[in-house]
């Protein structure tokens, strides 16, 4: 094998590992959704720091590989969320063995409300969707230079965007949304600002190891 032929091949081990963190932080997300945690005084998902990271791997993929893999990456998280949230209400409604006694801890943590997955869903796909667009948007405006704003820009809007789809389509009416609204925005934009060297850490790392990365457009 060649060292084209290696370097290619292992290019696609990385773009695979990153692909996998993604839809493992994506899946894990919406579980985590349901239960409300205190961060300080902020209320926010207790999904909020999984869903993070997905902003990191497509930030990471669409300066590495370009807009078209990344979208593909997203539509894949989507359909990935889909299956998994069928095999979750499989598992619920499935009688339990007569011996079992934990079906009702066990609904209480999965049985996940339309609402929650309904909103989960529209706020990915949009919120993804955006990030992608907006990332290279800002990356044509700079000419591939500032990596941290169009890294930040990106998410900044789209993390308010994901925010208030989810927060409004999964608990209004039943609580105050603009607090946990207001409180996960500011909490994923601190993370946002804390994952900006991690980013540049990764596509350092990957270039450094992976050579022949042209930049994409």
């Amino acid at each position: 094998m060649t060292s084209e032929q290696n370097g290619f091949k292992g290019r696609e081990n990385v773009l695979l590992w990153l692909t996998a963190i993604f839809v493992g932080s994506l899946v894990i997300a919406a579980v985590l959704a349901s239960k409300i945690i205190a961060v300080g005084s902020l209320a926010v998902p207790a999904g909020v720091l999984a869903y993070c990271v997905t902003f990191v791997c497509t930030d990471v993929i669409s300066e590495l590989w370009g807009k078209e893999k990344a979208q593909k990456v997203v539509l894949s998280g989507f359909g990935a969320m889909l299956f998994v949230l069928v095999l979750i209400k499989a598992a619920v409604i499935w009688p339990a063995a007569p011996f079992w006694t934990g079906q009702p801890a066990f609904e209480s943590v999965f049985n996940l409300t339309p609402r929650i997955i309904l909103g989960s869903l529209i706020a990915y796909l949009a919120s993804q969707s955006f990030d992608v667009w907006a990332f290279h948007f800002w990356k044509r405006l700079t000419r591939g230079r500032f990596l941290w704003l169009r890294n930040n820009a990106s998410t900044v809007v789209s993390q308010l965007m994901d925010s208030a789809l989810f927060i409004l389509i999964a608990f209004g009416g039943q609580m105050d949304v603009v607090p946990l609204i207001i409180g996960q925005w500011v909490i994923k934009c601190a993370i946002a600002a804390l994952d900006t060297g991690v980013v540049y850490g990764l596509i350092w790392l990957i270039r450094r190891n992976q050579p022949g990365y042209a930049l994409s457009s």
